[in-house]
C-alpha cells in the first residue's frame, strides 16, 4: 500500500467512498429525480446539477489525495511510479507551476452529475488500492498534454486550453494513458489483414493478443482464407474455412482482458462474396449450435456495388473461392474489385464458384440485425471511389469508422517477417462542435490536428511490425466530431431539417479545409509528406482528377444553402473556404504535400461524449434523457446537452427523427471526410426486415461508406419506467 506519511501529509488510508446519508448530499438520488417531472410538469435539471455538485464536493473532496505545491506533487507521483518521469523532465519546474497554476484557474465544471462520475471512476488517476483520487479534470488535461507538446510550452498551454474550454476531446485511449507510468497505447484501435496461409493465422492470432493486451480493440480481415472444403496442397475438401479461424479470435480475446478490466474487443470483416458468407452470419444466430456460435465478435460486412445490382435484377450472385482467385490474379481476394470483375470471374472455369439468391441475402443480414445489430456494413465500391490514396481499402474497425488502405505482409516459415506490411492504428480525437463554433473553428481544428498527429509519431507498436510501419510512414489520424444535435438544438434548428443539412454540409467542409491546411502546415515544417503521398490523388494536377477539384471545379456551390446558416457563421465570425480559398490551398499541396495520409474520421463517441457534455457523435439523441447503468451504483440519468424546459421540441429522438434524416445528415458530412462515419440507424418495434433493406439501399444510394449498428425501440422497456419519467416520453 503506498506510503502518504512521507509526503508532509499524513493521511489515513481509510476510504471515505461510502454513500452519503443526508439527504441534500445524496448524489444518485438526485440525480434519480432528473428523471421525474416536477408538480409544475418540468424536468428538473438544476438536481442533476445539485447531483455533480455534491459527489465533486463531498464524495471527491473527501476521497482526493492534496498536495502542499505542485513541485511535492509532481515529486510524489513521479517518485511512486504514478506519472511517466520523461514526459516532466522535458519542462522547467517553473514552467509547470506556472502552467499547472494555468489549468488549475479555468473554473472547470462538468455539466452533469455523468459527466463526473464517469471521469472519475473511469479516466482520473488513482491511488494502486483504487481508494484515493491523485487528479482532478484540469490535471488529468494537463499530464496529457504535457506528453503530447514533447517539451514545447507553447504547445502544452494550447492542448490544455482546447481541452479545458471542452472544444477538443482526446478518445479515451489517449486521454486515459497519456502523462501515467502504468498505461496502456495512447490508440483507440487496430486493423490486421490476414491472408491465406498458416503463418499469418498464427501472426494474426498473436496480433489480436498483443494489441487487447495494449488496450486497444483489434478488427481483422478475413476476406482472403480459402473457403471449407477448399483444397491444401492441391488436396480436395480440406479447408475448414473462416469459422474456426473466428473461433481461435474469440478466445484470443476472451484471454487478453486487459488485467480484468474488461474483455479484448474484437471485429471480423468478410466479403459478401465469399463462399462462407453464410455461414459466417449463422454464427450470429440466437439459436446456433454452440460449436459455430460467436458471442463476442462484432461482424462485418463488405458489399460490392455489384451484389445490390444483383439483387435489384433478382438474380443469384457468385460466391468466388479465395483460393482459386489469388491463383488466377495473382493477388488476394480482398484486393480485387469484385463489380469490375465480377462476369469474367463468373465466366472463369479455374474459379470455383457457388451460389446464393441475392435477395436472401439481404433478407439474411435483416434477420440478423434484428437478433443482434450485426453485421456491420462496408460499401466497398463506395469506400474505394472516396479513397485518395493509392491501394484499395478492404475493411474497417470496431465502430466502422476508420477506412484506409493497407499492404499484406509475408512471413517466413518460423514466422519473421519476409515482407513487412502496412496495417492501421487510430488515433483519434473529436470536437465539440458547439464549443469549437463558439471559439472560432479554425484554430481549433489546427491545434487538434497537431494533437492528433503528436499521439501518432509518440507511438510505437512494436509488437506488430506492420502496424508501426504504416504508422511511421503515414502519420494517419482520425479527427472526429460530437455535439451536431446539441449544436442544432441550442440555435434553434430540427435535425434533419433543410437548415440542420445545410449546416452539416458547410460545418464539414470548413473544418476539412482546416485539417488539410493544419497538415501541409506540418509537412512545410517536417520537410516531407507522408510516404505514398507522390501516388495519391493529393499530388494529382489541378483538374486531372486531384483530390480537391470537388471544392475548384464550380460543379457545387461552396456557400450556404439558407439565410439561416449564413447567419449562424456570420454570428460566429467563422469565414466559410470559398473557391479561390480552395484553389490556394490545392497548389501548396501539390507543391509541399500534407503531413497525413488520413485525417478525419468519425467514431460513435461514448465515455468521452458523457465527460464533455456533448449529444453523441453527429447522430441523434436516443433518448431525451438516457438511462445508463455504472456498475455498483446502478441507474444513472444523463440530459442531452443544451437541452431545457423551453426547447424540447428540438430533441425529438433518432426513432422519432427516422432513418431517412439520419442517413441525410451523414451523406452530408461524408463528402468531406477522408475516411467514414460512424452511422448507428434506428428503427421503431414494428419495423420490418424489409425496412432495414430499404435503409440501406438508400444509404447505399446516398454515398454512405459504411453502416455500424441498427437499433430497434423496445417498446416493453417503456413499461418499466414509473409513470411521468422523462425518458420512457415520446
Amino acid at each position: 500500500m503506498t506510503d502518504f506519511t512521507n509526503t508532509g501529509l499524513a493521511l489515513d488510508n481509510t476510504s471515505h467512498a461510502a454513500e452519503p446519508t443526508d439527504p441534500a448530499h445524496d448524489y444518485h438520488a438526485l440525480n434519480a429525480m432528473l428523471n421525474l417531472y416536477d408538480a409544475n410538469g418540468q424536468i428538473q435539471f438544476d438536481k442533476d446539477k445539485a447531483a455533480e455538485r455534491a459527489y465533486v464536493t463531498n464524495h471527491v473532496a473527501a476521497n482526493t489525495v492534496t498536495f502542499p505545491s505542485t513541485a511535492e506533487r509532481l515529486k510524489f507521483l513521479i517518485d511512486n511510479q504514478y506519472y511517466n518521469p520523461a514526459v516532466f523532465a522535458q519542462y522547467s519546474a517553473e514552467f509547470l507551476d506556472r502552467f499547472y497554476a494555468h489549468v488549475g484557474s479555468a473554473g472547470f465544471e462538468f455539466g452533469t452529475f455523468l459527466g463526473a462520475f464517469k471521469f472519475y471512476t473511469s479516466y482520473a488517476l488513482k491511488t494502486f488500492d483504487g481508494k484515493r483520487y491523485l487528479e482532478d479534470f484540469p490535471q488529468r488535461c494537463a499530464a496529457v498534454a504535457l506528453e503530447l507538446a514533447a517539451g514545447d510550452e507553447n504547445q502544452a498551454v494550447e492542448y490544455a486550453d482546447e481541452m479545458l474550454a471542452g472544444r477538443f476531446q482526446p478518445a479515451t485511449p489517449t486521454f486515459l494513458n497519456l502523462g501515467k507510468a502504468q498505461r496502456g497505447e495512447p490508440v483507440s484501435c487496430f486493423l490486421v489483414r490476414i491472408e491465406d496461409n498458416m503463418e499469418s493465422i498464427s501472426r494474426g492470432i498473436n496480433a489480436a493478443l498483443q494489441l487487447s493486451k495494449r488496450g486497444g480493440g483489434v478488427a481483422l480481415l478475413l476476406s482472403n482464407l480459402r473457403e471449407l472444403g477448399a483444397p491444401i496442397k492441391h488436396i480436395e475438401n480440406q479447408s475448414s474455412g473462416v469459422i474456426p479461424v473466428m473461433k481461435l479470435l474469440e478466445d484470443a480475446f476472451s484471454y487478453a482482458n486487459q488485467l480484468g478490466a474488461r474483455q479484448g474487443a474484437g471485429a471480423v470483416y468478410l466479403s459478401a462474396h465469399h463462399p462462407d458468407i453464410l455461414r459466417f452470419l449463422d454464427t450470429k444466430r440466437e439459436n446456433a449450435d454452440e460449436k459455430i456460435r460467436i458471442k463476442s465478435l462484432a461482424l462485418g460486412v463488405v458489399i460490392p456495388d455489384i451484389t445490390f445490382e444483383l439483387a435489384k435484377r433478382k438474380e443469384q450472385m457468385a460466391l468466388f473461392s479465395p483460393y482459386d482467385v489469388e491463383r488466377v490474379y495473382g493477388k488476394p481476394f480482398a484486393d480485387i474489385a469484385i463489380s469490375e470483375h465480377y462476369e469474367e470471374m463468373v465466366a472463369d472455369d479455374r474459379i470455383r464458384k457457388t451460389y446464393i439468391d441475392a435477395r436472401k441475402f439481404f433478407t439474411t443480414i435483416a434477420e440478423l440485425q434484428f437478433e443482434s445489430g450485426y453485421p456491420y456494413i462496408v460499401f466497398e465500391d463506395t469506400v474505394n471511389r472516396a479513397n485518395p490514396i493509392e491501394g484499395r481499402v478492404t475493411m474497417s474497425n470496431l465502430c466502422s469508422e476508420i477506412l484506409q488502405v493497407q499492404e499484406p505482409s509475408e512471413y517466413n516459415e518460423d514466422l519473421t517477417y519476409k515482407h513487412v506490411g502496412r496495417d492501421i492504428s487510430c488515433n483519434l480525437g473529436s470536437l465539440n462542435i458547439a464549443k469549437a463554433m463558439d471559439g472560432g473553428l479554425a484554430h481549433t481544428v489546427e491545434t487538434a490536428i497537431r494533437a492528433l498527429t503528436s499521439v501518432a509519431e509518440h507511438t510505437s507498436i512494436n509488437a506488430v511490425p506492420s502496424i508501426r510501419r504504416a504508422n511511421e510512414e503515414g502519420h494517419a489520424i482520425g479527427l472526429g466530431q460530437m455535439n451536431l444535435h446539441g449544436f442544432l438544438a441550442r440555435e434553434g434548428i430540427m435535425y434533419g431539417s433543410e437548415e440542420g443539412l445545410d449546416f452539416t454540409d458547410m460545418y464539414f467542409m470548413t473544418v476539412a479545409y482546416h485539417a488539410y491546411r493544419a497538415s501541409h502546415a506540418l509537412a512545410v515544417e517536417r520537410g516531407q509528406a507522408f510516404k505514398s503521398f507522390p501516388t495519391s490523388d493529393y499530388a494529382k494536377p489541378a483538374g486531372q482528377g486531384n483530390y480537391f477539384d470537388k471544392y475548384t471545379d464550380g460543379h457545387r456551390s461552396l456557400e450556404p444553402r439558407t439565410a439561416r446558416v449564413r447567419e449562424l457563421f456570420a454570428k460566429f465570425g467563422i469565414a466559410i473556404p470559398t473557391v479561390a480559398d480552395w484553389q490556394a490551398l490545392q497548389a501548396d499541396i501539390i507543391k509541399d504535400g500534407i503531413y497525413n495520409q488520413n485525417l478525419q474520421a468519425v467514431p460513435p463517441t461514448g465515455s468521452i461524449s458523457y465527460i464533455n457534455h456533448s449529444t453523441s457523435s453527429i447522430h441523434p439523441i436516443a433518448s431525451k434523457i438516457e438511462i445508463r447503468k455504472e456498475g455498483k451504483i446502478g441507474r444513472v440519468y444523463y440530459p442531452a446537452a443544451y437541452m431545457t424546459n423551453d426547447n424540447l421540441e428540438y430533441y425529438k429522438d433518432a426513432y422519432e427523427i427516422g432513418w431517412k434524416a439520419i442517413v441525410d445528415t451523414y451523406a452530408e458530412a461524408t463528402q468531406h471526410v477522408d475516411q467514414g462515419l460512424s452511422l448507428t440507424l434506428f428503427f421503431p418495434d414494428t419495423a420490418t426486415t424489409r425496412d432495414l433493406n430499404k435503409a440501406q439501399i438508400y444509404a447505399w444510394r446516398k454515398g454512405i461508406k459504411t453502416l455500424y449498428y441498427i437499433r430497434i425501440r423496445q417498446q416493453a422497456l417503456e413499461g418499466t419506467e414509473v409513470q411521468g419519467c422523462v425518458s420512457c416520453m415520446l
